[in-house]
């Protein structure tokens, strides 16, 4: 006679694994953008309006903040979210107080270290501390911000 498998629900580990690995990719999708949206802001600060790099980098990072909470909320997360004006609003605070804090301190000090002391362009200083916050602010966000109990 032949033992039955454990049937696979949504939290078995195996699922859970899948989950988070997919959930991570889309993640990634949207970083990735995000990084555009941020260089993209930075370099037009900087080299248009003619801001102080630090200030420059400050702005760009809440630039990309926004538009990877928006595209989090509807991709990285649909799942978890019901998304209706005020809880967006009430996940976009809770957004931008954890991995906005992390990425803009992060983004800002590691930029001031590579530009001041290692005396790399304030482009390629600011790519660099993108991917330092990235595993930080996808656990911040998995735990805290888009965690289950918003469904």
């Amino acid at each position: 006679m032949k033992a039955a498998l454990p049937k696979k629900t949504a939290k078995t580990p195996t699922w859970d694994r899948r989950c988070s690995a997919a959930r991570w990719m889309k993640f990634n999708v949207v970083g990735g953008i995000g990084i555009g949206v941020q260089l993209a802001v930075l370099l037009s600060l900087k080299s248009g309006f003619h801001l102080s790099y630090l200030l420059a980098t400050a702005l760009a990072v809440e630039a990309a903040v926004v538009h990877n909470f928006l595209w989090h909320e509807r991709f990285t997360w649909a799942d978890r979210v019901h998304v209706t004006w005020r809880q967006s609003m009430l996940r976009l605070l809770r957004f931008n107080f954890t991995t906005g804090a992390v990425s803009l301190l992060g983004h800002v000090a590691l930029t001031k270290l590579l530009v001041d002391a290692a005396h790399l362009n304030y482009l390629m200083a600011n790519a660099i501390t993108i991917p330092a916050c990235s595993v930080v602010n996808f656990v911040v966000s998995d735990r805290l911000v888009f965690a289950e109990r918003d469904q």
